[in-house]
């Protein structure tokens, strides 16, 4: 099963979205993407996997499977 990471990382890349691309739209800070991406951060606020999903244009669900 993927993790939250591996998910995001692979839509992003996908989307062809650098990390950078991807903090700026999500409006996070670069550090906090590339901490949930390394898997640094494990349980990423709601509020952080909102902004994340709506700005890779998929549903919550998508990046939790």
């Amino acid at each position: 099963m993927a993790t939250i990471s591996q998910n995001i990382k692979r839509i992003r890349t996908k989307q062809g979205l650098t990390q950078d691309d991807l903090a700026k739209k999500a409006d996070i800070k670069y550090s906090t993407l590339t901490k949930i991406e390394g898997g640094v951060v494990t349980k990423p606020s709601v509020q952080t996997i909102q902004k994340i999903a709506k700005s890779l244009g998929v549903s919550i669900e998508e990046l939790l499977k």
